[in-house]
């Protein structure tokens, strides 16, 4: 009896407090081959029915480097990563930024406060990336 009610608790309080998740994301930015420094790279929580959850963000370093890391408290389902690039690779006129975005495998997400294993996006080209145009998200 007393270790159904212990099950049962336990239970509960994983249900009020959620699942804590991680995950992690590295990657290198370049444009025409040549590193991007500057560029802003944000690590989301890809939401369905609320807006997304933003885990954090940097920007590259001189060579175009990139690595985030990100934590969730999700009660109602598990953590769905993805990260955006806000850039102005191949932009004649810099209005607003291109936007780009990458879903992240689950197999990546990580059950606690500390990524397991970190998702390598690799070396990405700016310039072959689609050109949708994004004037609100860049500073949020």
């Amino acid at each position: 009896m007393i270790y159904s009610i212990l099950i049962v608790s336990m239970a509960f309080v994983q249900l009020i407090a959620g699942n804590l998740e991680s995950v992690a994301v590295q990657g290198r930015l370049v444009c025409n081959g040549q590193p991007v420094s500057g560029v802003r790279v944000k690590l989301y929580d890809d939401n369905t029915l609320s807006p997304d959850t933003k885990l954090g963000e940097v920007t590259t370093n001189q060579n175009g480097n990139f690595q985030l890391t990100g934590t969730s408290d999700n009660w109602v389902s598990d953590q769905d990563p993805k990260f955006n690039i806000y850039h102005r690779c191949g932009m004649t006129v810099p209005v607003c930024y291109y936007k780009s975005s990458y879903d992240i495998p689950y197999q990546y997400v990580t059950v606690g406060t500390q990524p397991q294993q970190v998702y390598n996006a690799q070396t990405i080209e700016l310039s072959m990336l689609p050109k949708d145009r994004d004037c609100l998200n860049r500073r949020k």
